[in-house]
Formats: structure tokens, sequence, C-alpha cells
């Protein structure tokens, strides 16, 4: 029996759905390579967006897009503080990563000794919500290519910071929106080396936080090296790694989480100190290092020099050799552009196509 306006049975429409919603849950939950980073998870929705990159949520501490430059020497809460506002975009109406011809963002997985895995995605941000009395922002990711590829996700981020974040994913297979409550902090995003917490959720009064000086950022930041047998059309012309952090000022923040038996005991993040970009934040437990994420940063040449853009993210598990590394081409950021709020809709989601 066939559907009505369809060339396939209502029995294979079916098997595909319930194939596709598996393959989803899969890799959003253990990531494109089939291998969990060591941390513990829920319903690991990851919304890979965010691409690094996805990241906003506010903090009851008064991290807003308000939030005014510090003058003199801030403390160690107030440079944390400083990291969340330009982590989340503040100093933007809105933030973009799009396709532009052939340039589109990459997340590249890979387990030790295995060939890497990727997807590619464009997200939209939206932090121009002032004369709403409830939303404070709004994000929305679209998985472009790979597996997870016509999966969108859209995030929406309250004024009420007791309120969790609600998320909406559309799944092409079932042609439907599931909604699921906000993950955990230490839920993988995306079965990437950085957790929810390390993109969107942690707060900087989930920790406390121990100013440890000024010092100069020696070296480059890290990336992956691909052999050229394993490189595809999305890698083959990716960055350098990045040494535009080398020579320059920055704090180092030792921040202890007040989590109980957390994956980690505390990290300390290399911080700039004109900008406020997190080059660097290695994680410890049990006084060994397990985990680091690099962070390239690009200045957008605003009066505000937290106004910047991601370049990459790296990041490593030492326990198990997995890396990630999320790409982002300069052709294709975009912020205080004009677009219209009802891109951030469950419209949207519907319409995009496979």
């Amino acid at each position: 029996m066939e559907e009505s306006g369809s060339g396939f049975s209502v029995e294979h429409r079916y098997r595909a759905a319930r194939k596709q919603l598996k393959t989803t849950i899969k890799i959003l939950r253990f990531g494109v390579g089939g291998v969990m980073p060591k941390t513990s998870f829920r319903f690991n929705l990851i919304t890979a967006a965010f691409a690094i990159f996805a990241t906003f949520s506010a903090a009851s501490a008064g991290v807003t897009p308000q939030l005014p430059y510090p003058e003199g020497q801030p403390t160690a809460r107030e440079i944390i503080e400083q990291v969340y506002f330009v982590n989340h975009f503040y100093a933007l109406k809105n933030f973009a990563i799009t396709k532009k011809h052939r340039k589109i963002t990459v997340l590249i997985s890979r387990a030790k000794g295995k060939r890497p895995t990727t997807n590619t995605l464009e997200r939209y941000l939206n932090n121009d919500y002032e004369d709403d009395p409830t939303v404070r922002a709004k994000d929305l990711a679209i998985f472009r290519s790979g597996k997870l590829r016509g999966t969108g996700i859209l995030i929406t981020d309250y004024d009420d910071d007791k309120k969790g974040q609600s998320y909406m994913i559309w799944l092409p297979a079932l042609r439907k929106i599931r909604r699921f409550a906000q993950p955990a902090q230490d839920d993988s995003w995306g079965g990437l080396d950085f957790t929810f917490g390390d993109v969107v959720l942690r707060k900087p009064e989930n920790e406390t936080h121990e100013y440890l000086g000024k010092e100069i950022f020696e070296g480059c930041l890290e990336g992956m090296d691909i052999p050229k047998k394993h490189q595809n059309r999305y890698t083959r012309r990716l960055a350098k790694k990045s040494c535009a952090p080398k020579g320059k000022e920055v704090y180092k923040v030792k921040s202890t989480t007040k989590f109980q038996n957390w994956w980690y005991d505390y990290r300390i993040s290399y911080v700039d100190t004109s900008t406020f970009a997190d080059y660097r934040t290695e994680y410890y437990k049990n006084g060994r290092k397990i985990r680091f994420i690099d962070r390239d940063w690009r200045t957008l040449g605003l009066d505000d020099p937290r106004a910047l853009a991601w370049g990459y993210w790296y990041g490593k598990n030492f326990e198990t050799g997995h890396e990630s590394w999320a790409v982002i081409p300069k052709e294709v950021i975009k912020y205080n552009a004009n677009f219209k709020r009802s891109l951030w809709s469950e419209r949207t989601l519907r319409k995009i196509k496979r």
C-alpha cells in the first residue's frame, strides 16, 4: 500500500524514520565517531551547533549584555564574568556562522588511532531581545552534512535564571519536532571533547575563583594534524594552528568546581588582559591534567575590545586520546546583521531540507 503523494510505502518510511531517530540519538549522545569522552551524561542532544560554538545562558550574578568593561585590576570572579560575556557574544546584537560558497564550519571528531569523522553546520545566535520580558537569547543550529544532515536545533534562553533553557530538535526522517529539557553540564557536547558546561551552561557562580597572577602566553595553540589519506573535501584546507596569542599578556585564574564528585576538581584559564579572550583552559583531577581546550579568537574591530569571534576550538582528552576540532572560516562569520526575528522559530526548523 502506497502513502498518498509518496513513492514510498508507509512501512518503508516508518523503518527509515526509526533508523534516523536511532542514528540521531546515538550521534548526539556519543558523537559521530561512536566514542564518548569520559564524562557522565543523560540525554545528550548536543546541539553541536554551537559549534562551538553555541553559547549563551545568563548568570544570576549579573552577567548580561549590559556588563561594563572593568576599570583597573579585576578580581578573579570579575575576570571569569568577562570571559562569560565574551563567549556568549554579548557585545553583539547577533552572531552567525553561515555558509559562503564552499566555506562552512566543520566539526571534526577523532578517536585515538581512528579516521576522523566530520559534520558541518550553520549557526545563528540572537541576543537582541531587550523588548522581550522573558527571552534573553535564541540560538539556532542547522547541520548541513554528515550523519546529522538535515537536523536542526533551536535553543531558547530565558531572563529568569531559575528557568532552564528549552531545546527543540527537528528530526528530518520523522518530519517532527521533539522538545527536551536542558541537558546536564557534564554531558558531552556533540560527542566532542567539550561539555555543555564548557560551551553553554557553566556559570561563574558554579565555581570559586582564585587569581594566580599575570604571565606571557608562550607557544602556539594546538590543533589537529590530519594525514592526507584521511582528509576529505571539508578538511583539506583547514586553518593552520594559530600562534596569535603567543607573546600576549594573560591573566591566570584557577576555578574550583562547587559540584560534588565532579569530572574535574579545578581548571586553570589563560585569559587575555585586554579582550578577555580565554585562549586555553586546562582541567585537573586528583592533581593530574586530564583535558584541555584551546580557543583561537579573532577581533571584529569594534569599539568594544570584547567583540570577538572564534577561529576554532581544539580539545583533547588525555585519558582516552580522543580529539575534537571545530573550525570556523572567517568568510562565514556575520554579526549585527539584519536577520528577521522569525528566523529563530519552529517554522524555520520545519523548512530545513535534508
